[in-house]
């Protein structure tokens, strides 16, 4: 029985990192996709408020 027990923690891992990828691959693209990239403009958008503030009063 030791070697059930050697072997069931890297197994538990094993199915978990399947599970991980497979929720990454069937959520990319999709319906949401346009969501999500809006999403990410808007907050990059939001990042670079501050930089090109201090650009214009350094100049």
């Amino acid at each position: 029985m030791d070697y059930v027990s050697a072997l069931l923690p890297p197994a538990v891992m094993a199915v978990l990192f399947i599970a991980v990828i497979r929720v990454i691959v069937k959520t990319q693209g999709g319906a949401n996709k346009a969501k999500e990239d809006a999403a990410v403009d808007a907050a990059l958008a939001r990042a670079e408020v501050p930089h090109q503030a201090a650009a214009k009063t350094d100049t």
